[in-house]
């Protein structure tokens, strides 16, 4: 049946006139009829998926993945929701990668790096998955770091995907090195009152490294020393108003490091990336020198140096006997680009034995 648009009553327009303002509502409307339809016969667009280049992420109920071997097979039901991840086409695995408690831990791993793993997946039980993916791959990784040929190569863990340069500007930490700047004429005070009492163990002083290195520790390897520490009360309190001092851990450590005339410690690697050693410098001769990655650099008396130690590095004190030792006040510090929630579990992992 024939029809047409002055059917439909419109109400007249006296400033543009009846039938052309007729044709262009009529045109308006059948556009918008058209585009209702094509958006509602179009599949709807899964916008919750992660997506990068050849990798993608989703969630399932029922099943999971392996990240370690797409062959091994996971339980056929699983109560809480778990991620399901399709490989990289190089077959890396992305840090992004959830740890499941039945992955197989690789076989070359040596037994230290099991033991870590371990720790991890006890203390996502207790707490949570969320945040821990770098570390994952860090513990699964550790076993190949020393293969690649690289400056860095921290000897007892890697986290991966963490920015570092041999030396850190102060702004990285400008808060706790200010607060060491400050302190300097009470820790120095204190060190001297230490030394002049003589070097002895039986006086809370070890020997480290080769013969020449001597260390007056106040925490060691997370512990507090409190003989040492109540020897040296103004320094002690210094350390407890640092933002990022690792004292919960057995990754940090704090005390007077002395270097001998004559002494050098030779290319070594620290044993973790994720923490800065903050070096004070108290006594500094002009002989002394600190190689980081290549890159040489000198202590200040009254001043902090922020250094990376995974990277290869050597230690040398060239002067003679009239210029005594190279005395630093040595602290651990956080790594800028460690999360809180890799922090937290870091002192789970590595908590003193």
């Amino acid at each position: 049946m024939p029809w047409s648009l002055d059917l439909v009553p419109l109400p007249p327009c006296a400033l543009l006139g009846g039938p052309p303002l007729s044709g262009l509502l009529w045109t308006i409307l059948l556009l918008f009829l058209w585009y209702c339809y094509r958006v509602g016969s179009d599949p709807p667009s899964h916008s919750g998926m992660l997506k990068s280049g050849s990798g993608r992420s989703s969630f399932s109920r029922s099943s999971s993945r392996s990240p370690v071997d797409p062959r091994h097979s996971a339980p056929k039901a699983s109560a809480a929701i778990t991620m399901e991840t399709v490989e990289e086409e190089e077959g890396t695995e992305s840090y992004l990668t959830p740890v499941l408690s039945h992955a197989p831990f690789p076989t070359e791993a040596a037994a230290e790096s099991r033991k870590l793993y371990r720790a991890l997946q006890e203390y996502a039980k207790r707490y949570s998955w969320a945040g821990m993916g770098r570390i994952h791959k860090g513990l699964r990784n550790q076993a190949r770091i020393n293969d690649r040929p690289s400056i860095q190569k921290p000897h007892l863990f890697y986290l991966p995907d963490v920015p570092s340069i041999p030396f850190f500007p102060r702004d990285a930490h400008r808060h706790d090195i200010e607060v060491l700047e400050a302190s300097y004429p009470i820790i120095l005070a204190e060190f001297q009152a230490m030394y002049q009492r003589g070097i002895d163990t039986k006086l809370g002083w070890s020997y480290q490294g080769p013969k020449g290195q001597t260390v007056f520790p106040l925490y060691n390897a997370g512990e507090c020393v409190a003989s040492n520490c109540r020897a040296c009360p103004c320094t002690y309190r210094t350390l407890l108003s640092l933002r990022t001092f690792i004292s919960s851990n057995s990754l940090g450590s704090a005390g007077f490091w002395l270097l001998g005339p004559g002494a050098t410690l030779g290319g070594a690697y620290g044993p973790t990336n994720t923490r800065l050693r903050c070096h004070l410098g108290l006594q500094t001769p002009a002989q002394c020198e600190l190689v980081v990655g290549g890159e040489p650099q000198c202590w200040s008396e009254g001043h902090c140096l922020l250094v990376d130690d995974s990277f290869l590095h050597t230690i040398s004190h060239n002067g003679g006997a009239e210029d005594g030792p190279r005395v630093i006040f040595s602290v651990d510090l956080w790594h800028p680009n460690v999360a809180a929630a890799e922090r937290q579990a870091l002192d789970y992992i590595f908590a003193p034995e």
